[in-house]
């Protein structure tokens, strides 16, 4: 069976069931986040600009913003048969691709305020982190294989490498 290949964007949300190859490119204080759920062979990728949609803002995509996006990702992977407690999950990015002198204020720091919502938003939803690769001062690019499980990171600079096989992580956790 043919692989489909979802570019996730800026915003988006894609899933599938069955074979499928998802990539974020360009991840810099964006966060790339994989989900897999191992018994219905159901994925799902999301890159997440934002930690919270501002409460002045309307018609905004719900992918962008992790507090939307995250529960919009499950709300289709459920949808299609995914059981929250089954799935696995890894992520990148959450990167500090710019430095302002010496400020250190949080408003400056996107990627930690990224990485942090997704790691709450996991947490609080009880879904088991894999892998993550966060952080830093460069940007990622994150590709998820859902039909062998294995997803690579590939900074810039350095060679591509796998991050983890989600697939395989099932043998330390019982499915539910």
């Amino acid at each position: 069976m043919l692989e489909p290949t979802f570019n996730v964007g800026m915003g988006d949300i894609h899933v599938a069931k069955g074979p499928a190859k998802y990539q974020c490119i360009g991840l810099g204080s964006c966060i790339g986040l994989a989900l897999y759920d191992p018994t219905t062979d159901i994925s799902g990728m999301i890159h997440v600009v934002l930690s919270e949609l501002p409460s002045h803002r309307d018609n905004e995509p719900l992918g962008k913003y992790a507090d939307t996006g995250i529960p919009e990702l499950l709300r289709q992977m459920t949808g299609l048969g995914a059981r929250t407690s089954r799935l696995l999950a890894a992520y990148g990015g959450g990167a500090h691709l710019f430095s302002l002198g010496s400020q250190t204020s949080t408003t400056l720091r996107v990627g930690d305020r990224n990485i942090a919502a997704v790691q709450k938003l996991l947490e609080s939803s009880r879904i088991l982190t894999v892998a993550k690769d966060v952080a830093g001062g460069a940007g990622r690019t994150m590709i998820f294989h859902a039909t062998t499980g294995v997803v690579t990171i590939r900074t810039l600079n350095e060679a591509t490498r796998d991050l983890c096989n989600l697939k395989e992580a099932i043998r330390g956790r019982v499915a539910a």
